[in-house]
């Protein structure tokens, strides 16, 4: 470890260098308010590392995404969503016997508690999705009272399993509580991702089959959501739990802060734009739009807060597309417009100059749409994906000793002291 040295005013103060095992060193400025007197100001921690963390690695200028060091591709192309969530969770992948076992404790926790069920009659029949799985993920600490002490790894091992494997049934019950029909109760002989297909477009009159290339797909959509470095909703679990709240209230705030359309709603808005500009002949006037300053317009799922190159997760997308199309016999005019703007964007150089490249929510809401997801459904399963990783960042948070309450400062800019004015003489 080495030291670098900060000069401010008359002072001089050696801050520590630490290494990571790939990426960016950081400058260790724990101390730097008790030498100076002085914080940095970095709105929204664009240059700041909030934790220390081993699960998720992203390279944005490289395009790279590593989970536990293994690439996104490989992971979403050979993997599993169970054998992922067992990564991310214990940081090796599992043996046969592990992924059997795992598989077979989220299996056990699918069902929801009966009385849940008459909580989602509390909502009005048009309530977002998002609203009732705040409510509902939130409600859960009330039900399961032997896994909320934090203290206890066995009892926050018992609280991610739950989570995990009871969003999909509460993902599933908001989307039939919105259409009106009733809920179905999970299918313990199906994987994880047919079980949820189920749940969501299954009847009770009728037998459901589960499409294989459907299933792949939704699997590889939940692989690729399942975890994405310090995010605004992963930071807003890690600091929910920083306080010491129960894991089912963490995970809530995390779907609140998920909710925004800036992070969890992107994909919706960009199939919005595709539904927008309609057919490919379309295009170029969109594409002068959103190069004019004075247009609102702008170009949805294409760029990145972190990467700066093309993201990773969209080259399995665009292959994922085709394969749901063909096994539906979708002939959607909005896939060969996303193809054509996708081509024309990219060989422009003001879209290369801003790299502006597209990422994984210009195909995912295309391919959920085609499965027969609506829009408002869009987040909520971003919300299942990312469970695993919420709950794993979580756990990490826990047992990390340096680990302390969140506690931003901020740059004071209101008036200085002043004395009160009675009411009468203002």
């Amino acid at each position: 470890m080495t030291d670098a040295t900060l000069s401010t005013g008359d002072q001089q103060v050696s801050l520590p260098v630490l290494e990571g095992s790939v990426g960016p060193s950081v400058l260790d400025i724990r101390k730097m308010y008790a030498q100076t007197g002085q914080f940095t100001y970095d709105p929204g921690f664009t240059s700041t590392a909030s934790c220390e963390s081993a699960l998720t690695y992203i390279d944005g200028d490289e395009g790279v995404l590593l989970h536990r060091g293994y690439p996104i591709g490989q992971l979403a192309e050979q993997s599993s969503f169970m054998e992922v969530s067992y990564l991310l969770l214990n940081g090796e992948l599992p043996s046969q016997d592990e992924l059997t076992g795992f598989t077979n404790t989220i299996t056990r926790h699918t069902m929801l508690h009966e009385q849940l069920s008459t909580f989602y009659r509390g909502f009005r029949r048009d309530a977002h999705p998002m609203a009732i799985m705040c409510g509902v993920v939130g409600a859960l600490s009330a039900f399961y009272h032997d896994s909320t002490d934090i203290n206890d790894p066995v009892q926050r091992r018992i609280a991610s399993h739950r989570l995990i494997a009871k969003m999909p049934t509460i993902a599933a019950m908001a989307y039939k509580y919105s259409v009106g029909q009733p809920f179905v109760y999970p299918d313990n002989s199906l994987s994880y991702t047919g079980n949820f297909l189920k749940m969501t477009f299954g009847v009770p009159a009728e037998d459901y089959e589960v499409i294989p290339a459907v299933e792949r797909a939704m699997d590889r959509i939940f692989i690729l959501h399942a975890d994405h470095e310090q995010n605004a909703s992963t930071s807003t679990v890690r600091l929910a739990g920083s306080s010491g709240a129960n894991p089912f209230a963490c995970i809530a705030a995390g779907i609140a802060c998920l909710w925004g359309p800036a992070h969890g709603g992107a994909n919706e808005a960009a199939l919005n734009m595709l539904r927008e500009i309609g057919t490919p002949d379309r295009i170029q006037h969109y594409i002068d739009r959103a190069k004019d300053k004075n247009d609102p317009f702008r170009l949805m799922g294409f760029g990145h807060r972190v990467y700066k190159n093309y993201d990773p997760r969209a080259t399995v997308m665009q292959s994922t597309v085709r394969e749901v199309f063909d096994a539906l016999k979708v002939n959607d005019p909005l896939f060969e417009t996303a193809l054509r703007l996708e081509e024309i964007a990219l060989s422009d150089p003001y879209f290369a100059e801003k790299k502006l490249f597209p990422n994984v929510d210009f195909y995912s809401g295309i391919i959920l749409s085609a499965i027969g997801f609506p829009t408002t459904m869009f987040t909520a399963l971003f919300a299942l994906a990312r469970t695993v990783g919420w709950v794993a960042q979580w756990n990490e948070m826990i047992s990390d000793p340096a680990q302390k309450i969140g506690r931003p400062r901020q740059l004071y800019t209101g008036p200085t002291q002043r004395d009160y004015v009675p009411l009468s003489q203002r």
